[in-house]
């Protein structure tokens, strides 16, 4: 299978679950706007969602799925199923204890580090805490879960991994639309949706449990020890959980900043939702397929094959997130009207979710790259040299979020977060290009320029587009006008945008096609060749 199907076969997978994500969203705000009870749920759902990016899935799938590789490769399936019992003994009892710890502590988490801004009201402090309590065995389940995933991905079986994440959004669209039916009161569609979390995380740990007994491998429970394949993982695992979840660390701490304010907190989760879109199909798609890509080609010792993975999955990532952050930066505004402005969610609060989309969209480009870069390291199980650099970005963001956020509020802090993505994009790539881990490519550094050129041309045309269809996007306008603008301004943009990659020479149809022929594993690409296999 191509490099580009495999980017696509993730890709899809999580656009479905990120579709379902925004209709979760539209009736979340419909149901509790920018309101205390949204507040308090999305703090306490931010708990174990960011252990789960940092101990779950930045640690496994940075640090596990190379180590399961190399099992694979060394001693076949039997030494490839010792080693993950190995790892599931010792990760299920640390996730037992910490559940239990955690459980025990959470109203002192949720005053002192997760959101001490609530300790001045009694009822959403106990919200967030009896929220937080209900949800955090789900990062018990999404760490086995992320597990299992890393040895789907090590197996060449993304989709059973990437398709999980929907029924999350399924379950907590069905409760959603229970308390919508059945017309319950903020609080109550609260404990609602935290029990739908943790359910949620149920399933999708049985979704991958299932794949892997598919694929062949039936885990069994070992007593924990310290073996050495154990300790080697968690010697890698430590700092790539920290790198692989730094989004997450300047989340969480910006959460603690915005809890300060009112509505702080749900504009900045409901603006995150919107570009995680593109986030999430592109930039997680090529970190998931590359790294096991590029493991694989320097296990054999392919450096050309290595550096050619590496360019064209930085052309990938974007050919498709330029237009995408020109477009948030330009329509941010019309985007968030016409998906959450409705019953709770006013028009003020679109301004607020609008202003800091159109943040987010300037630090789009730098959160996918980060995605594209970090494999280069983990692959050759460095994982600590990001570690220090995501260190440098959570200063850079606490910095400037404490800096800005008394004037600026949740603007100031999605500066913050962009600025230090920026910061930490820029110092992976010149490490990679110091250390000789990133060959020259002429193509790639040629076609780069152009797709900036396309998807600047594309945003001013954007800008009067929308200036012009003022009335049709404005909150007066029938939610079906509002909508058929909107899609109409993406598709044009669409064509604008792609007109202009091929025609200035940013892409080319031949180009694609022959990347989707090409075959990921071939070893006989160079690294800087015309880079006709670009996709």
């Amino acid at each position: 299978m191509s490099l580009v199907k495999k980017f696509a076969t993730v890709g899809g997978a999580t656009l479905g679950s990120r579709v379902f994500g925004f209709i979760r969203e539209t009736f979340m705000a419909a149901a509790l706007g920018t309101g205390p009870v949204a507040d308090a749920f999305n703090t306490a759902f931010r708990l174990p969602n960011t252990f789960r990016r940092l101990f779950a899935e930045g640690a496994f799938n940075s640090a596990f799925v190379p180590l399961f590789a190399k099992e694979i490769e060394a001693r076949g399936m039997d030494g490839a199923r010792r080693f993950s019992e190995e790892v599931f003994g010792v990760l299920f009892t640390v996730l037992l204890l910490l559940t239990i710890g955690m459980e025990l502590a959470m109203p002192f988490i949720v005053r002192e580090l997760i959101a001490p801004g609530f300790a001045d009201d009694p009822a959403k402090f106990a919200s967030t805490v009896t929220f937080a309590t209900i949800m955090f065995p789900y990062l018990a389940c999404m760490s086995l879960a992320a597990m299992m995933a890393g040895m789907l991905n090590s197996l060449h079986r993304y989709f059973a991994a990437a398709i999980a994440p929907v029924f999350l959004n399924i379950i907590l669209i069905g409760v959603l639309a229970y308390a919508w039916l059945s017309g319950q009161d903020a609080v109550a569609v609260g404990y609602d949706l935290s029990w739908g979390v943790l359910v949620a995380g149920l399933v999708q740990l049985a979704i991958v449990w299932f794949a892997v007994r598919n694929a062949g491998i039936r885990i069994g429970f070992r007593r924990p020890r310290l073996t050495a394949n154990v300790k080697r993982l968690l010697v890698l695992a430590l700092p790539a959980a920290i790198t692989g979840g730094i989004t997450q660390i300047n989340l969480l701490i910006n959460t603690n900043i915005a809890s300060a304010k009112e509505g702080a907190v749900s504009s900045l989760v409901y603006a995150d939702r919107i570009y995680q879109l593109p986030l999430g199909v592109v930039g997680i798609a090529v970190a998931t397929v590359l790294l096991p890509e590029l493991s694989r080609a320097l296990r054999a010792g392919n450096l050309n094959e290595a550096g050619n993975l590496q360019n064209r999955s930085v052309e990938f990532t974007l050919f498709l997130t330029l237009p995408a952050a020109a477009a948030l930066l330009v329509m941010s505004e019309p985007i968030v009207r016409l998906l959450f402005e409705r019953g709770k969610f006013s028009p003020e609060s679109t301004v607020i979710v609008g202003q800091i989309l159109a943040i987010y969209g300037l630090g789009l480009p730098a959160f996918v790259l980060i995605k594209a870069f970090i494999p280069g390291f983990f692959a050759r199980e460095d994982t600590r040299t990001p570690m220090v650099f995501a260190g440098i970005s959570v200063a850079v963001n606490v910095s400037l979020a404490l800096a800005l956020f008394p004037s600026l509020a949740a603007s100031g802090i999605a500066t913050a977060e962009i600025v230090a993505g920026w910061v930490n994009a820029v110092l992976l790539f010149a490490t990679l290009v110091w250390r000789g881990h990133w060959g020259r490519d002429i193509p790639l550094l040629t076609r780069i320029p152009r797709l900036v050129i396309a998807a600047a041309i594309m945003a001013l045309a954007l800008h009067f587009a929308v200036q012009w269809l003022a009335v049709p996007l404005s909150s007066a306008a029938p939610l079906a006008m509002r909508a058929v603008a909107l899609c109409g301004l993406i598709a044009a943009a669409m064509v604008i945008y792609f007109a202009l990659a091929f025609g200035l020479g940013g892409a080319s149809l031949s180009m694609i096609r022959r990347n989707l022929r090409r075959k990921a594993a071939s070893a006989a690409e160079p690294a800087s060749g015309d880079g006709a296999d670009a996709p």
